[in-house]
C-alpha cells in the first residue's frame, strides 16, 4: 500500500465521521480504547467534530486500559464518558456463577458480556442519532463484510464503521505519524483488548480477534455489542 492509498482512506474516514456528526443528530464514538478507536478519537479532535465519546468500564478492564483512558482524556480534552454496568446485576451474577463463571460455558460468558457491556451500551446510545465504532473487515472472518454505514435496527440509529476498509498496518502508520497514545498491551502482542480475564496476546499466525475468549470456538468470539438479534454481524 502506498501513502496515497492511506491518505485516501483517511479522507474517506473523515467524510464518514463528518456525516455522522452533522446529519443524524447527536453522534457518539463507542470506544474500547483499542488502537482503532484511538485513531478515530484523533480524527474527531483533528476536525473538531461535535461527537461525544464514551467507553464502558466493565469492572474487569486491564490496568493498562484504565491508564489509557486517563492519558487520552489529558491529550484530547474531549471529556470521555465512562459508562459502567449495573452493580447489583453484576454482583448477583458473580454470586450465582463465581467471579470466573465465564469459563463454565459460552452461554455463561455471553451472559456476563450482556451485563457488563451490552446493557451499558444500550444506555449510552439512548437518544443518540448515530454511533461510531472502530470495526475493520480484516479483524476476523466474522467481520469480513461489515459496511462503512448501516441502519442499526436493534438500537434505532445509524452505525458508522469509518475504518472498515483499513488494514492493521494503516492503523499503526497513522498512530506513528500522529503520535497517537495507545494501550501499552499492544506492545506485548495484544491486538484486540477487552476484559483482563478474557484477553491474551496473539500467537504466530492468529487473526486479530483470536486473543479474545481464546478457550471458545472461533465462531463464538463476540460479546454481543456487534451482533444483531438474528445473530449476524451488525
Amino acid at each position: 500500500m502506498t501513502d496515497h492509498d492511506l491518505i485516501a482512506r483517511i479522507d474517506s474516514a473523515r467524510t464518514l465521521l463528518a456525516e455522522a456528526a452533522h446529519d443524524y443528530g447527536q453522534a457518539a464514538l463507542a470506544s474500547s480504547m483499542g488502537a482503532e478507536d484511538m485513531v478515530l478519537l484523533d480524527l474527531i479532535k483533528r476536525d473538531r467534530l461535535p461527537i461525544t465519546v464514551f467507553t464502558i468500564n466493565t469492572g474487569r478492564l486491564p490496568e493498562q486500559t484504565l491508564d489509557l483512558i486517563t492519558r487520552a482524556d489529558a491529550r484530547y480534552r474531549i471529556g470521555i464518558e465512562v459508562v459502567t454496568p449495573d452493580a447489583e446485576a453484576v454482583a448477583q451474577f458473580d454470586a450465582n456463577n463465581g467471579s470466573d463463571g465465564i469459563f463454565k460455558s459460552v452461554e455463561t460468558r455471553k451472559a456476563c458480556c450482556a451485563l457488563r457491556k451490552v446493557e451499558p451500551l444500550k444506555r449510552a446510545l439512548a437518544g443518540k442519532g448515530s454511533w461510531i465504532t472502530g470495526l475493520r473487515r480484516t479483524q476476523s472472518a466474522a467481520r469480513a463484510d461489515i459496511p462503512e454505514k448501516k441502519w442499526d435496527a436493534d438500537h434505532g440509529l445509524y452505525k458508522f464503521n469509518p475504518l472498515a476498509a483499513w488494514q492493521s498496518k494503516d492503523i499503526w502508520s497513522y498512530i506513528r505519524e500522529r503520535e497517537v497514545p495507545c494501550n501499552a498491551l499492544h506492545e506485548e502482542g495484544y491486538a484486540s483488548i477487552g476484559c483482563a480475564p478474557c484477553t491474551r496476546a496473539l500467537k504466530l499466525g492468529e487473526d486479530e480477534r483470536a486473543g479474545r475468549w481464546w478457550w471458545e470456538t472461533s465462531s463464538a468470539r463476540e460479546c454481543g455489542l456487534h451482533i444483531t438479534q438474528d445473530n449476524t454481524a451488525r
